[in-house]
């Protein structure tokens, strides 16, 4: 699927996050998802001795407290914004449950894509390391 500008711009937020907020081991990868209305909520991850809760996690709960029901498109980044990382096994369950007709922006930050949640590729290395 083409990349259209309002996929670009949701890159664009999530790579601002990233930047701004994963500064630190405690939150290292940022998510940001757009509503079919066009609203766009970012959330990043957080990390503790415990384990961790993953950008994409935070972003539903974030989109929750504002009644959102339903996601169009979501992306994750990693490295303060400079790579775009998928959905780790987890998240994409949760995902799918919740969103099923999600769409996924994935690959390299210089040609990413827009693949329904189903084509997401299997994570390699970290994955979004929630």
């Amino acid at each position: 699927m083409e990349m259209r500008d309002t996929d670009r711009a949701l890159v664009q937020a999530a790579t601002a996050v990233a930047k701004l907020r994963c500064r630190s081991q405690r939150h290292t990868v940022a998510s940001a998802a757009r509503t079919l209305d066009g609203r766009v909520f970012t959330g990043v991850n957080v990390q503790h001795a415990s384990g961790g809760v993953c950008a994409e996690l935070v972003v539903i709960g974030t989109a929750a407290t504002q009644g959102v029901t339903a996601l169009e498109t979501i992306v994750t980044v990693a490295d303060r914004g400079r790579e775009i990382v998928v959905p780790c096994a987890r998240c994409r369950q949760v995902l799918a449950d919740h969103f099923p007709d999600l769409l996924v922006i994935v690959g390299p930050m210089d040609a990413p894509r827009v693949v329904p949640l189903g084509e997401v590729p299997a994570e390699t290395g970290s994955g979004s390391a929630g």
